[in-house]
């Protein structure tokens, strides 16, 4: 599920420190320990040591060059007053660039910053491809409560910036690079979506993804409906045919407008279709609806109100709107005991 924005934007902190893990660790020892050496080796013209603040304060100018303390004769403490200024401009300068670089790459969903976000989150879903395809399976994953991280090659492709727009990251490269996964953090995601226009391409990427997280849960838009079966059997990844999908549902479509959705099922082909109950309906129970011809009322609609799976004993009125799903061949069965026609 998708984690609330604030324990996300705790993550994503977290990250961030990690990527700083080392910067912070010499900045440490910058100002730190080396103010402790100063406490403990430095003399005043007079012989009197040096509180920490005082240190601290030489410490930081000398790191820009710019020393507070006197000279004094001491090969340790001159070694210091040397190395010191490239050491502290080499880890402030580090520290800020790079802060910076990945602040605005925020803001322009740049790939290190999709590597650091990417970081925060477990149990994700990747999509490849923003077409309408992908942009579509995104927003209903989101819509689930899923995390979702889209990847597309083309920075100015149509979805993009809708996406982004619903604060879906976007990484744009191309998913056939070596790089690509892992700056999606793929070895922490549930699943990976191919659904760019290229079989090739999604192929190539659920084998990458395999080798990288073994277990990860792989689905495939394949357009070459010889490939589907060969893929489930050969990579045990769910191949599915848009051209294969879309047939059922635009061919009844075309048949009868009442016709919602269509698929197949084990050989069988299973519609979904609405009903206004007249006068051969009225007073069935949905239980005998199912019974008789084989049709499951998935809704029923009564008053403006929506009720889905009703139970079997409720008695269908004259004007209650029935979602049902059935075998084709019980639908026409259906239509013809209810008189009606195309």
């Amino acid at each position: 599920m998708r984690a609330p924005l604030r324990l996300l934007r705790l993550r994503y902190l977290a990250a961030l420190l990690g990527q700083f893990r080392v910067t912070m660790a010499l900045a440490a020892v910058l100002f730190g320990a080396v103010p402790v050496v100063f406490v403990s080796l430095y003399r005043t013209p007079t012989g009197d040591r040096i509180g920490f603040g005082e240190a601290f304060h030489h410490v930081y100018f000398l790191s820009f060059g710019q020393p507070s303390l006197p000279y004094m004769p001491s090969l340790l403490i001159e070694a210091l007053n040397v190395l010191v200024p490239p050491f502290g401009v080499a880890v402030v300068f580090d520290g800020f660039v790079r802060f910076a670089y990945l602040f605005f790459a925020k803001h322009k969903s740049d790939k290190e910053w999709i590597a650091v976000m990417s970081k925060t989150l477990r149990d994700h879903i990747i999509v490849c491809g923003a077409g309408r395809v992908g942009y579509r399976v995104a927003m209903q994953l989101l819509a689930l409560g899923r995390s979702v991280i889209v990847v597309e090659k083309k920075a100015d492709a149509t979805f993009v910036s809708t996406l982004r727009d619903a604060d879906v990251p976007v990484l744009i490269d191309d998913i056939k690079s070596p790089h690509c996964l892992p700056r999606t953090n793929v070895r922490e995601a549930t699943a990976i979506v191919c659904a760019t226009d290229d079989d090739l391409a999604n192929m190539n990427v659920a084998l990458d993804a395999r080798k990288l997280h073994p277990r990860i849960r792989v689905v495939m838009r394949l357009f070459d409906d010889d490939l589907v079966a060969k893929v489930r059997d050969a990579f045990k990844a769910e191949a599915l045919s848009t051209s294969a999908l879309a047939a059922p549902a635009l061919a009844l479509a075309a048949l009868d407008p009442r016709i919602l959705h269509s698929f197949q099922l084990g050989g069988h082909l299973l519609v979904v279709a609405s009903f206004a109950v007249g006068a051969k309906l009225e007073a069935m129970t949905l239980a005998e609806l199912r019974d008789r011809f084989g049709s499951l009322t998935l809704s029923i609609q009564r008053s403006d109100a929506v009720r889905l799976h009703p139970p079997g004993e409720t008695e269908a009125r004259l004007g209650d709107g029935l979602t049902l799903q059935s075998t084709y061949g019980d639908y026409l069965k259906l239509r013809a005991f209810t008189g009606e026609t195309v």
